[in-house]
């Protein structure tokens, strides 16, 4: 009998010198560099380029990065046309795979060079965002938003989402939560893209596999299933009582355990600060106080650590974000490091193939 492991847990399948996990310390490390320092010291826009280069841009090395990046936002009146058509109850991360996958095909196949396929690459990253902020606004009965080259790729989702110029502290969040999310590894999502592209498939077609993988509740879904949870329990005196039932009709409680975490996810730690202060400049503590309960009894009962997912729920919430568009905005993120791994694949590529052990009747007649 073969040695089995559900899930693919714990089995290596190659190597990365993308994204680092410390799964017993706590770490996460995009090509060396701790995301302390990078939500610290850097943007998202720099941590692109890290992700797709290894190294952290110089001064004209950014500069340059920022005007072609910030260029390749426009989609096609055509992908906004197609959004349109697609119903508003449908779910959201549906209106991404189909948009993304419709402006891929606006886009030319074919790959003249290096510098090319980082052109494509980049226009794909900068693109999700304004696909993303035009489906949450169609969504409400709203005009998209035509992008501005000016502003931050932060600054410029918010204000696409919203219509409005986004405060610094709200681009600052923004970019902070981009970084967070920009990759982790060997997750579900990146591992489909990273099998997509070994089948030397088309670029858009790793990308529209990731977001296929992200919608699914046990992954990118679960940011917005947490923030349902917050507004079911309603008042932090039916935290506890919410827990106790849901452990009692042994069902999961979404933002908890992670398959590579068993310390405090660090992404959590970040982001736990981050809803707690824009709570307190609000004064809107409600959210932040119920999670931090609720994250505290859980550990306490189950040894269980929350994971990114938890307190990026109250925070966009806070911001003022639609719920539907949690995972979405997951995907504005992730879309950065899908593309290093799918060009990381292709660098040393070989087409998986893993097997199955067969458990079925033999010899039927």
């Amino acid at each position: 009998m073969a040695d089995i492991k559900l899930g693919l847990e714990d089995v290596v399948i190659g190597y990365s010198d993308i994204c680092f996990l410390d799964g017993i310390e706590g770490r996460l490390l995009y090509q060396g560099y701790d995301i302390a320092h990078l939500t610290t010291h850097e943007n998202f826009e720099n941590t692109i380029y890290l992700l797709l280069h290894g190294e952290l841009p110089n001064a004209d090395q950014a500069a340059q990065f920022n005007r072609m990046f910030s260029s390749l936002r426009e989609v096609p009146q055509v992908v906004l046309d197609v959004i349109r058509l697609i119903p508003n109850n449908a779910n959201p991360m549906d209106a991404v795979r189909s948009a993304l996958s419709f402006f891929g095909t606006t886009q030319e196949q074919v790959l003249k060079d290096d510098a090319d396929l980082e052109r494509k690459v980049l226009q794909a990253i900068a693109v999700t965002a304004t696909i993303v902020a035009a489906i949450s606004r169609t969504r409400q009965g709203l005009q998209p938003v035509a992008p501005r080259s000016e502003l931050s790729h932060a600054g410029n989702f918010l204000y696409m989402m919203t219509g409005q110029a986004p405060t610094a502290e709200h681009t600052k969040l923004m970019d902070v939560a981009l970084i967070l999310h920009a990759d982790h590894e060997c997750n579900a999502s990146t591992f489909s893209a990273r099998v997509t592209a070994s089948t030397l498939s088309d670029f858009y077609s790793t990308i529209v596999t990731g977001v296929g993988t992200l919608k699914g509740p046990l992954h990118g879904g679960a940011n917005e299933a947490v923030m349902q949870s917050l507004l079911e329990v309603g008042s932090i005196d039916n935290v506890i009582p919410y827990v106790d039932g849901k452990l009692a009709r042994k069902e999961k409680i979404m933002g908890f355990g992670h398959r590579v975490y068993k310390t405090y996810d660090p992404r959590a730690l970040i982001l736990k600060e981050l809803s707690e202060h824009l709570g307190d400049k609000l004064g809107e503590r409600k959210w932040f106080d119920m999670s931090k309960l609720m994250e505290e009894y859980i550990r306490e009962k189950k040894g269980l650590y929350c994971n990114v997912d938890f307190y990026s729920a109250s925070l966009y919430y806070l911001m003022g974000l639609p719920i539907e568009m949690y995972t979405p905005i997951f995907v504005v993120s992730r879309v950065a490091g899908w593309s290093a791994h799918v060009l990381e694949q292709w660098k040393n590529n070989r087409i998986f193939r893993p097997r199955l052990e067969y458990s079925g009747p033999i010899r039927q007649k």
